[in-house]
């Protein structure tokens, strides 16, 4: 473990994601098992392309079309699969829907499950066990930590994860976004709104 916030703390200037990205990197091409290259266009891609614009893609389609929401809510593997979106391990995905009574969050108590092809590279605090185990806890607190303040009588559920099964929360549509195009709507969704732990954008927030 020390050795650990060594590295952090000498790679200070990076991101902690950035940083265990840049280790890794590190140890594979001296090894000689990887290109530098290749690995950027590999974390450029889960980063940015696929990863949560994907997702994104699937809520914007969810709130335009109530018909694939319905679908999304009975059966999210086959519906996220419809639009070219399926997990390399074939995990079972389910979605679950955000609503004025109830908000969703999404916690792995016992490992860090995370669904690469929908919501892309997993952040750092998503396999803290101080995250994991508090969002069981105290998800309303967590909640508030992430700028996410939720009246009281709004219930909050909080969804395990595991390998064979991972969530998606499709958040609240929000207000102000009749007539946008579901190009203009995903990108009112980040990642964050598609674990709970954050909202999606208001139009005038975008972007």
């Amino acid at each position: 473990m020390h050795h650990h916030d060594h590295d952090d703390h000498h790679d200070n200037h990076l991101t902690p994601i950035e940083a265990r990205v840049k280790a890794l990197e590190t140890i594979l091409t001296e090894k000689g098992l990887i290109d530098p290259a290749a690995i950027d266009a590999i974390v450029d891609t889960y980063e940015t392309k696929i990863g949560p614009r994907n997702g994104a893609a699937v809520v914007a389609r969810a709130w335009a079309d109530p018909a694939f929401a319905g679908w999304l809510a009975g059966d999210a593997t086959a519906a996220i699969a419809s639009l070219g979106y399926t997990g390399r391990q074939g995990e079972h995905m389910r979605a679950v829907f955000n609503t004025p009574e109830t908000h969703n969050l999404v916690v792995c108590t016992l490992c860090s499950c995370y669904p690469w092809s929908v919501l892309g590279l997993p952040p750092v605090w998503y396999k803290a066990p101080a995250y994991r185990s508090r969002a069981v806890i105290d998800p309303r607190g967590v909640l508030a930590e992430f700028g996410v303040a939720l009246p009281e009588e709004r219930k909050i559920r909080v969804w395990d994860s595991t390998a064979e099964l991972r969530y998606l929360v499709v958040p609240e549509r929000p207000a102000g976004t009749e007539g946008m195009d579901e190009a203009a709507l995903a990108a009112l969704v980040t990642r964050d709104s598609m674990i709970g732990t954050g909202l999606a954008l208001s139009p005038e927030a975008r972007p």
